[in-house]
């Protein structure tokens, strides 16, 4: 199934890191993007102001989309009643909700590589979508959730979902010096290009209904942790970069 392109595609979190990434490569694609943040989004073709708590607010932004790009997350462990549950969990079963209502034929969850914390720690490699779960704290358990809901949504309600496990995206100077000095943190960077390649190719891609896991991250600086393989054969995308490609910036 092709998703209209006369329709824009709401990305959430689109002023955030690598809803930004999201924002650009489907603009340069000559998509429309309705942008969902709690602040205004720079790039987009509508930019909406809200709150992903405010149902209603969700449910406005998702009427007459083509897709919804669900990136908007507290992306780090953090107090989980005050601040998980309502974006991480309240927020994501409005934004399924609203693509339920709305009718909207494909979302894309964020995930994380964090859901598979031990594994990533331990080997073996590299970790194949379907490995068992072995979250690494509360962030990662709000992931585990989504992913599961998006079954939810494909069996009883149609959906075309594609569950989506992030490599390391820094967002600050003080995350890439930590990426920089992490093992692991090279071999699973994910660059802003190679997210913009992934988000138009998503998109763009004739999917059939149904639910999909799969792992995005930039070529490996020594050792493949992820299996992309499963990437490619669903969207025909490969990644190009490698760290610190795209994020030279924050090492200054």
């Amino acid at each position: 199934m092709m998703i209209d392109k006369q329709k824009p595609i709401l990305v959430t979190g689109a002023a955030g890191s690598i809803g930004q990434a999201a924002v650009a490569g489907l603009i340069g694609a000559g998509w429309q993007v309705r942008g969902f943040d709690m602040r205004p989004t720079s790039g987009c073709s509508e930019s909406v102001v809200g709150d992903l708590t405010d149902a209603a607010a969700v449910r406005a932004a998702a009427e007459g989309v083509g897709a919804i790009i669900h990136m908007a997350a507290v992306p780090e462990d953090e107090d989980f009643l005050t601040r998980l549950l309502p974006s991480n969990i309240i927020g994501l079963h409005h934004v399924l909700e609203a693509a339920r209502l709305a009718g909207v034929p494909r979302v894309v969850l964020a995930s994380t590589g964090q859901v598979v914390w031990w594994q990533l720690l331990e080997g073996p490699w590299p970790i194949e979508p379907d490995a068992p779960i072995s979250p690494k704290h509360w962030y990662a358990a709000t992931k585990v959730l989504a992913e599961a809901a998006g079954q939810v949504y494909v069996r009883s309600h149609g959906l075309t979902v594609v569950a989506l496990r992030l490599g390391w995206f820094p967002r600050t100077p003080e995350h890439a010096a930590e990426l920089n000095e992490t093992p692991r943190g090279p071999n699973v960077y994910l660059s802003p290009g190679d997210a913009a390649r992934f988000f138009v190719r998503v998109i763009e891609a004739p999917l059939e209904q149904g639910y999909s896991v799969v792992w995005l991250a930039s070529r490996p600086l020594n050792e493949q942790l992820f299996n992309l393989e499963p990437t490619t054969r669903l969207i025909d995308w490969e990644p190009r970069d490698q760290w610190p490609t795209g994020s030279e910036h924050l090492l200054q």
